[in-house]
């Protein structure tokens, strides 16, 4: 039995009721003491790590979350990174996937979505860099006296810490996640498994509980730190061996006559004088600076080696170099892809803490078909959607189902149609007006003629009956 029907069940008997408790502790077993019937999922290092984890958070990922935090502040390009995929990953927001005879579930959502300001740009993109940079995103769901979700609060990943046994299993759903003190290592709060929803960003092991999940960037902080290092050196040796030297020879001088000859052409120098002049013996010789400055191929690599771990290739960040427009799309796409699979990472956290908004207003999310996924899916372009719902309408899918490929919200559309029909003229001059469109719309004849289009892509043509 999952979390949600735990829930659902307790709350139809009453808020807390005896018989949920006990089913709850029956369960517990299922979590982490039935053992032979589901196998052993966490390795053994895991399994002598959660012994500690008893006693203390994971120091590990700790040390990981605040090089990147150091990373993130110092470095022009880790901070791009992590905005850029952050910021690509929400724009356009979210919407709920449904059925727009779901009016229950999307009356539900709206006022979700409004209260836990999901619509607010800022806010979507706060928690993509926190799990892009922490790798989790611990999101604690806050009720009001009304028992409703007010707010969804992203918690610090370092001072969480799994209650789970040797295989990787909860022990008590009523007590999944405690929040520890990192100085005192006193725990602060303890959460249930439906107050507190943990998302992982690539764990080690999806089935193990106790595996937390990695920071997008944690194995290159070795390469940062060696190209931060080269650069740093290329700074000096420059600073050091770039400038022009004069070689002053005075034959037979004394050191009192050497260090009074010194201290006259430093002071001339102040006055950009160029010329010497000598009444002994000597020279003044140039030394040129170094010549070999401009070479700086362990650089170069070390950079490749940096953002060969990054989700774009460095041309995207102001790297141009030599990279042929072909390769550059191919990258690209390969970005897109990490793009959208950290959109469903994010998505699938604003959705569990829907469905304990429907639970708790006594819904089972269950009986309803909706997904919570985000508008605008990167590895497709505005016009690519637009031709491929044209090409499904040709092949007459239903109007819903075209305006959610097209990347609308298929329940906004059909409330502006609404909107628009109340204000529409009862009486048409046209006759032709009328069709079975719903809301009297014309349907358009869409043709698709394959291999006409670019790079042998089917060209869509759209056509409508004009007016006599």
């Amino acid at each position: 039995m999952g979390m949600f029907d735990w829930m659902f069940r307790g709350r139809r008997r009453g808020s807390v009721p005896e018989r949920a408790e006990t089913r709850a502790r029956e369960e517990a077993g299922y979590y982490g003491q039935r053992t032979s019937e589901v196998g052993t999922r966490a390795t053994p290092e895991n399994t002598i790590e959660y012994l500690y984890r008893q006693m203390q958070p994971d120091y590990g990922l700790r040390a990981k979350i605040l090089d990147l935090r150091h990373m993130d502040e110092t470095d022009t390009r880790v901070k791009k990174i992590h905005t850029r995929m952050a910021r690509t990953a929400v724009k356009g927001g979210l919407k709920l996937r449904t059925p727009s005879t779901n009016e229950r579930i999307i009356r539900a959502w709206r006022d979700f979505e409004r209260r836990l300001s999901l619509a607010k740009q800022a806010k979507l993109e706060s928690d993509a860099r926190g799990l892009i940079m922490e790798g989790n995103l611990p999101l604690q769901w806050v009720l009001d006296e009304r028992q409703r979700v007010v707010s969804g609060v992203r918690m610090p990943t370092e001072g969480i810490v799994p209650r789970v046994n040797g295989a990787g299993r909860f022990l008590d759903p009523r007590s999944a996640y405690d929040q520890v003190d990192l100085l005192s290592g006193a725990v602060l709060a303890t959460f249930p498994l439906w107050q507190l929803t943990v998302t992982r960003l690539t764990p080690d092991n999806y089935d193990d509980m106790g595996s937390l999940g990695r920071p997008y960037l944690d194995a290159a902080r070795g390469v940062w730190r060696k190209l931060n290092m080269t650069e740093e050196d290329l700074v000096i040796r420059r600073r050091h061996r770039a400038p022009l030297r004069m070689s002053h020879v005075l034959e037979g001088a004394t050191t009192e006559e050497l260090d009074e000859y010194r201290a006259r052409v430093e002071n001339d120098q102040a006055d950009i004088t160029t010329d010497y002049y000598q009444n002994r013996k000597g020279g003044v010789s140039p030394i040129q600076g170094d010549a070999n400055l401009d070479q700086i191929a362990d650089v170069v690599h070390l950079l490749d080696t940096f953002f060969a771990g990054s989700p774009a290739p460095k041309a995207l960040f102001g790297y141009a170099g030599e990279l042929q427009r072909d390769i550059l799309e191919d990258l690209k796409k390969d970005y897109f892809d990490e793009i959208d699979a950290l959109q469903d990472t994010l998505a699938a956290a604003y959705e569990t803490g829907f469905r304990l908004e429907l639970l708790l207003r006594g819904v089972n999310p269950d009986n309803y078909q909706f997904s919570v996924v985000f508008s605008e899916r990167r590895t497709e372009t505005p016009n690519q959607r637009a031709d491929l719902a044209l090409k499904h309408q040709a092949l007459g899918v239903p109007y819903e189902m075209l305006w959610d490929t097209a990347g609308l919200d298929p329940a906004e559309v059909r409330a502006q149609r609404e909107a628009e029909d109340r204000d529409r003229d009862p009486y048409p001059s046209d006759p032709e007006e009328e069709d079975d469109v719903p809301g009297n719309r014309r349907r358009p004849r869409v043709s698709v003629t394959p291999g006409n289009g670019r790079k042998g892509e089917s060209a869509t043509d759209i056509t409508t009956r004009s007016r006599q």
